[in-house]
């Protein structure tokens, strides 16, 4: 997969996801878009996961702990660059890597993403757990 894939497949739902990791609970309309492209795309539950410890998580976590990082909103290009780059190299040992250690690039956000997929159970008519 190329770079132009890449923000074709999945652009609009990292970003739409990004506000998971700002330094505010997201607030319902920030729910509520994520939710709106989370139903674009079609994908699992199983899959979103996924999606969210590989493909955000490690970018997005090293933004939460920078001292210099961006809190309340995101530079959308910016942002895009280094998730693109990332999951360019996302293969063979660097994705077993990652997988490894997703408990704790996503730990600090793991509340919200409980929240963001009970609203997308019942947005899918599926009962929350």
């Amino acid at each position: 997969m190329n770079a132009q894939q890449l923000v074709d497949e999945r652009g609009d739902l990292w970003l739409a996801l990004a506000p998971l990791w700002l330094d505010r609970e997201p607030s319902e309309r920030d729910f509520a878009a994520m939710v709106e492209e989370i139903q674009r795309h079609e994908m699992t539950l199983k899959e979103l996961e996924w999606m969210f410890r590989l493909e955000l998580a490690p970018v997005m976590s090293r933004h939460q702990l920078s001292i210099a990082s961006e809190w309340r909103r995101y530079d959308d290009y910016k942002l895009m660059k280094q998730l693109v780059s990332h999951n360019l190299r996302l293969t063979g040992w660097r994705r077993k890597g990652w997988a490894l250690f997703s408990g704790l690039t996503t730990m600090m956000v793991r509340h919200r993403w409980h929240e963001l997929m009970q609203r997308v159970l019942v947005a899918r008519g599926e009962q929350p757990f």
